[in-house]
């Protein structure tokens, strides 16, 4: 098949030029980021925190174990488009359903490869993650930019209501019910809720403008506040429900729900320009640097702007490399920032989260889940 020509515009005017590998024509617009992951595509494709963006994998080849039925962190994909260096066309692993190419082609997602795709992370680590447009119709590099200014801003989107479920979904523990936990899902992926089944939590996992008054009917153990997509500052309903479950039941955050901790204890969101400590505009298994980081360093997501805590006193650090974290008030859990590590104090009765980052080694979910239900067993 003959290739066809497709062309990636940033919205400060770096092109990058690349083929299609998806078979339909497209045009599509939205911010870009990228992902360091070596592996993990498909989860990459369906977490709900990667809404409407356009995501660069910068590992050099791509799908060469196909995807399949039991991979996905939601029920459809959530990018924008996806951007590789080589897009394996014939997948080696005996779980492979599909194809990536026919994984994209049947969610009408644009994919794009032979892109410089080391150029395109060292320009978003080094100028920021910024708004984007690409086409395999569209090819002039002006009319694309202009394309890019029309997106979304990222700054105050609002993306949770897309991507939070409708009505509370209750789950049996798998095994013997040890807790009852309560998920808020601004965009939770599965791989958290079936961790925290295996470690003996019934949940009820609740949409994310449920009352705090309504999840404590349910008398939980813990209430754990999920991932997700867009600006926490447009997230006010969940901001005053935290706020409202303080001190009456351990709460726990995770990115996006870890944010939303901060501005319920008193803190604001921004997102920080590069460059900075860490690199801009990424997510990865290996590589803790994601762009936004807050004041203090709790590290944070490009499309998710951190918790700052101007206003607080540090907490003492013990450990080179940790940033001053979260301030204590009573029943906060150690949350676990976005793509970040999270340390209690040692003064702090919450349980130690395990050294992980937040990508598709699901490290991250690991050490919020075994947190939420150390806390919920001490209780």
């Amino acid at each position: 098949m003959k290739p066809v020509p497709a062309l990636l515009t940033l919205e400060d005017g770096t092109c990058f030029r690349g083929e299609a590998f998806a078979s339909q024509p497209f045009t599509a617009a939205g911010e870009v980021v990228f992902n360091t992951a070596m592996s993990g595509y498909q989860e990459v494709l369906t977490d709900p925190s990667y809404r409407r963006q356009i995501v660069c994998m910068a590992a050099p080849e791509v799908g060469n174990y196909g995807t399949n039925d039991d991979d996905a962190e939601s029920d459809r994909i959530q990018v924008t488009a996806f951007l590789v260096r080589q897009a394996a066309r014939r997948p080696s692993n005996w779980r492979a359903r599909r194809t990536l190419a026919e994984e994209l082609e049947a969610a009408g997602v644009p994919g794009m490869e032979g892109i410089d795709t080391r150029r395109l992370v060292r320009h978003l680590r080094t100028a920021g993650a910024m708004r984007g447009a690409l086409s395999s119709e569209v090819l002039d590099e002006a009319e694309l930019r202009g394309l890019a200014l029309l997106a979304p801003d990222p700054n105050g989107l609002a993306l949770v209501d897309e991507v939070t479920r409708a009505v509370p979904l209750e789950l049996e523990a798998d095994g013997p019910e040890r807790f009852r936990v309560v998920l808020y899902d601004f965009g939770a992926k599965r791989n958290i809720s079936r961790r925290l089944r295996r470690l003996g939590a019934r949940l009820l996992i609740v949409p994310a403008d449920t009352p705090a008054e309504r999840a404590l009917e349910w008398r939980p153990d813990g209430v754990m506040l999920s991932n997700g997509p867009g600006d926490p500052a447009t997230v006010g309903h969940g901001v005053r429900a935290t706020a409202e479950l303080l001190g009456k039941v351990p709460v726990f955050g995770i990115c996006l729900g870890h944010q939303l901790l901060g501005q319920a204890i008193g803190g604001r969101t921004l997102r920080l320009r590069p460059p900075g400590h860490q690199p801009a505009g990424g997510r990865g298994r290996h590589r803790q640097g994601l762009g936004h980081q807050p004041q203090p360093r709790l590290r944070g997501r490009p499309r998710q702007p951190a918790a700052d805590g101007e206003g607080h006193p540090p907490q003492r650090q013990r450990r080179r490399g940790r940033g001053p974290g979260m301030p204590r008030r009573a029943g906060v859990l150690r949350a676990v920032p976005p793509g970040g590590r999270a340390r209690p104090s040692r003064r702090s009765p919450t349980v130690r989260a395990l050294r992980g980052a937040d990508g598709v080694s699901n490290a991250g979910h690991v050490s919020a889940v075994r947190a939420v239900t150390t806390c919920c067993q001490r209780g």
